[in-house]
């Protein structure tokens, strides 16, 4: 199973879980799984629909938010910021590595005032490089 990596309280991300890694999260405590994959993206990944099943056996809310990195935009950021809002906890959520989840995250935390180099600096410190958070807040701010 991959790691999980609190990056606020009770919010977790991991790279990509597969139906076998749902046992394990239910035993953690995990109440939520977001995935901001979308499906296809690599032939290898499974699909949404088999970990969903998985986590609905195990009492575990499925939220499918799939989000093609280069292509974030404000309605992404405030949607996981509603998912996560609404979502049982604690949550993972997760892409391919981690790092688009943990972008849209850091970036609705710049959005509202956050520094965005203290969020890359903290990143970095937990294993993932968010270098390019400053210029996708930027992006995000033009629309």
């Amino acid at each position: 199973m991959p790691r999980t990596t609190e990056i606020a309280p009770g919010l977790f991300v991991a790279a990509q879980l597969n139906a076998a890694d749902v046992p394990q999260l239910a035993e953690e405590g995990f109440r939520t799984i977001i995935n901001n994959r979308p499906d296809g993206e690599e032939s290898a990944q499974p699909p949404a629909s088999v970990v969903r099943d998985e986590a609905k056996h195990h009492d575990i809310a499925y939220i499918y938010q799939p989000v093609s990195t280069s292509a974030i935009a404000a309605k992404d950021v405030a949607e996981l910021e509603r998912n996560i809002a609404s979502a049982a906890k604690p949550i993972v959520a997760h892409c391919r590595s981690g790092t688009r989840t943990y972008l849209m995250w850091a970036t609705g935390q710049a959005l509202k005032g956050k520094d965005p180099a203290a969020l890359v600096a903290e990143a970095a410190t937990k294993g993932y490089d968010l270098r390019s958070l400053p210029a996708l807040v930027e992006r995000v701010k033009a629309g």
